[in-house]
């Protein structure tokens, strides 16, 4: 069996995951929601399900909420529910794709007052962050245009630089604006924030505490991703992963479900860079479950989000750099390779039962009987968002 070394295990156990509060609640595909036993009846519920997760592998220290799928009347009282659970509330994620005035925009809408109120909104959940002790507010733009000559393409910009800086003042010194990009959808013909260029010219504008945020689903088919986690690290610019998988477009499957050779690659990238367990750059799920049961899907990201960490910290880099100094192509490759190759399951299970955790998370999830718990206590659950 593949040993893992102290200075491995305690990098290890420091690495903590934020999961989605949305991934507990019903979803499903554009045809269909799909319900789903045992599914949250309001935010409180979905916190319970996250402390579920980290209950089972103390990888999940943090819920994100979003504005206004997780409004409540007090949020000082889901702060301290989510305490009490041993998980704390994280990253705040608007929304302006929901709403019918912002059918043509919502940031970088022509119409002031339109604007106006999407600003207003992001100041709300600056509000909320304050109460909740969140750092992080995420923003993702379901913004663009369907045929050429439909909008101003610059005027859209500069209005979104407006917008973002009146959000951006807002902040306090220790908060930040995290701006996701996504390719494409639901816009076709352009897309305001698609790329990792456009959400790092824009948040550049803005000043130090404001930050990209990488979702592994939202790029072109055969982009190299991890050739954009070097540079945003680089850079002293990466805020936020939120990991998913994807075979097509953004399918927001389990992480490593689709390419778990490219999660690798990614966090060889993490650990190269000195993100591992870096403050500055946060580690977080962004999925839907739609035919898989919720919690053990969760489960098992977090695990292979662990997995592939314990792979990248197992590349020999004394070797690999004098094989790249060499310019020894094939050495090079294989030593990534062995890494790649090597089977840290069943390290990591011993080492989970010396932690006083159940060796097989999915396994002891099973067979706690929890799931047919909340399914007959919860009768009428929705709390997702999307089909809510």
């Amino acid at each position: 069996m593949t040993t893992l070394s102290p200075e491995i295990l305690t990098q290890l156990e420091g690495q903590g995951i934020e999961l989605p509060s949305w991934a507990f609640g019903n979803s499903g595909t554009r045809f269909r929601v799909f319900a789903t036993a045992g599914t949250p009846r309001d935010p409180f519920e979905k916190i319970a399900d996250a402390a579920e997760v980290n209950r089972y592998t103390a990888l999940a220290p943090s819920v994100a909420l979003h504005i206004p799928w997780d409004k409540v009347d007090d949020y000082a009282a889901l702060r301290r529910h989510a305490e009490d659970l041993g998980v704390q509330l994280g990253t705040i994620n608007s929304n302006t794709f929901q709403d019918e005035d912002y059918k043509f925009g919502a940031l970088t809408h022509h119409d002031e007052s339109i604007r106006r109120k999407a600003i207003d909104h992001h100041l709300e959940c600056i509000d909320i962050m304050h109460e909740t002790g969140s750092r992080d507010l995420k923003i993702w733009l379901a913004e663009g245009s369907n045929y050429p000559g439909q909008n101003d393409m610059r005027g859209r910009q500069d209005r979104l630089q407006d917008s973002l800086q009146q959000i951006y003042a807002r902040l306090d010194d220790d908060q930040r604006l995290v701006l996701e990009y996504k390719f494409f959808e639901p816009s076709f013909y352009h897309t305001d924030v698609p790329d990792w260029g456009t959400s790092y010219a824009q948040v550049a504008a803005l000043g130090d505490r404001a930050m990209v945020c990488l979702d592994t689903g939202h790029h072109a088919p055969g982009t190299n991703i991890e050739f954009i986690v070097m540079q945003l690290l680089r850079l002293g610019k990466l805020g936020s992963f939120d990991f998913n998988s994807r075979f097509y477009a953004d399918d927001d499957l389990i992480v490593g479900a689709a390419d778990p050779f490219q999660l690798f690659r990614i966090l060889v990238e993490v650990v190269r860079g000195g993100g591992l367990n870096n403050p500055d750059v946060a580690f977080m799920l962004d999925q839907c479950h739609n035919i898989e049961d919720k919690i053990p899907g969760q489960i098992r990201s977090v695990l292979n989000v662990q997995e592939m960490t314990a792979r990248a910290l197992l590349v020999d880099r004394a070797a690999l750099d004098a094989a790249q100094q060499a310019n020894d192509v094939l050495g090079a490759n294989g030593i990534l390779m062995d890494a790649f190759y090597t089977d840290v399951r069943p390290a990591l299970a011993e080492w989970r039962a010396s932690r006083g955790l159940p060796a097989d998370p999915m396994a002891a999830y099973a067979a706690s009987g929890h799931l047919q718990k909340i399914a007959a206590e919860r009768v009428g659950g929705t709390q997702a968002g999307w089909g809510a």
